[in-house]
This record gives C-alpha cells, sequence and structure tokens, in this order.
C-alpha cells in the first residue's frame, strides 16, 4: 500500500503546466511542521514537492497563494536519475485529493 498525507502551508503558487499529450500538471512546495522539537525547543518543518493532474491542478492553481494552507492525500513516487556517473534519487507526493482549509488561511 502506497499512501501519503500531508498537511501544511503552500510555499509558491502552483507551477501549471501541460504535458505532450495535453494533460494538465502543476508542481508545487508544500512546508510541514514535524510533530516534534529539536534540541533547542524550536519545530523543525519538511518540505515536499507535490504533483497535481487535471481538474486539481487546474483548482489549485485558481485557488492557492503563498502561505495557503492544505491537505493532501496521495501517492509517493520515487525515481532514479543517472548524471555525470553519480545516482540522485528523488520522491515527491502524487496528489489524489487536496483538501483546502480555509479557516486556516491567512488574510
Amino acid at each position: 500500500m502506497n499512501e501519503c498525507v500531508v498537511v501544511g502551508r503552500v510555499m509558491e503558487v502552483p507551477e501549471i503546466r501541460k504535458t505532450a499529450k495535453g494533460n494538465v500538471v502543476a508542481s508545487m512546495l508544500v512546508e510541514s511542521d514535524r510533530n516534534f522539537r529539536d534540541e533547542d525547543g524550536t519545530i523543525g518543518t519538511d518540505v515536499f514537492n507535490i504533483t497535481l493532474w487535471r481538474g486539481e491542478a487546474e483548482q489549485a492553481r485558481s485557488i492557492l497563494k503563498p502561505g495557503s494552507m492544505i491537505a493532501v492525500r496521495g501517492r509517493l513516487s520515487g525515481r532514479m536519475v543517472q548524471k555525470e556517473d553519480r545516482t540522485y534519487y528523488f520522491c515527491e507526493v502524487i496528489a489524489e485529493h487536496v483538501d483546502y482549509l480555509r479557516g486556516l488561511n491567512p488574510a
């Protein structure tokens, strides 16, 4: 089973584009607080790359702005890229459903 949930703040307006087949896709970064404090007492954050497709992408682009709170349910997608004799691994969340947490959004 491959399922994850990320709740956090949108860091940038979703970047929207079309694939060669004409599908709409958007990418954005979401910052999420960790559920524990560091040694110095601060709460750290993690940043997730979120990919949205078709209707979710178009809706996100029209609604979201930096600081907007969202909950994303989706799946993790990992890929490996070979470049100059090095291997790089990337992981992103492919959004299957987005909840817009309006009551928590900045004014």
